[in-house]
């Protein structure tokens, strides 16, 4: 893959998950605020907003979801085919302890720091561009959706 192309990638990736890099000087599809990635819609929230039912899903069964997701994507940069997944199970999070919602979130960190190396070290074809860019999508779909949820609880 072309190294502008890659580079471009991992700047949408990067502003997905942490936002807009500081100083910000603008961001590409994030609110322009620091933090309004998904790490810094998520940092600080508790255990109990976490499990609040919005709508018939929580936030936490939406992190859980998007760091499965990502989990699936890195495999397929590291195996180069589709991991058996259980994409209903990936959803059934109804509530969670602080030690579970942490473990959601550092998995979801660690995920995300797994796909920005793999980025720079996968040999790139069109089914490897796809998943990455299909993680990108999905990631900002979900940031959208954390968003959308927190306006219902008036966070």
């Amino acid at each position: 893959m072309n190294e502008t192309l890659r580079n471009s990638v991992k700047t949408m990736v990067k502003e997905t998950f942490e936002g807009p890099p500081v100083p910000v000087k603008g961001s590409w599809f994030t609110n322009s605020e620091p933090n309004s990635g998904i790490f810094g819609v998520l940092e600080g929230m508790s255990c109990d907003l976490a499990s609040m039912s919005i709508h018939g899903t929580t936030l936490a069964a939406h992190t859980d979801h998007v760091r499965y997701h990502m989990w699936g994507t890195n495999k397929i940069l590291e195996e180069g085919k589709q991991p058996e997944m259980n994409w209903g199970q990936s959803w059934d999070i109804l509530s969670v302890d602080e030690q579970q919602w942490n473990r959601i979130q550092v998995g979801l960190r660690n995920e995300y720091l797994s796909l920005l190396e793999s980025i720079d070290a996968i040999e790139w074809n069109e089914l490897l561009a796809n998943e990455v860019l299909s993680s990108l999508s999905h990631s900002a779909y979900h940031l959208g959706s954390f968003r959308q949820m927190l306006k219902v609880v008036k966070v």
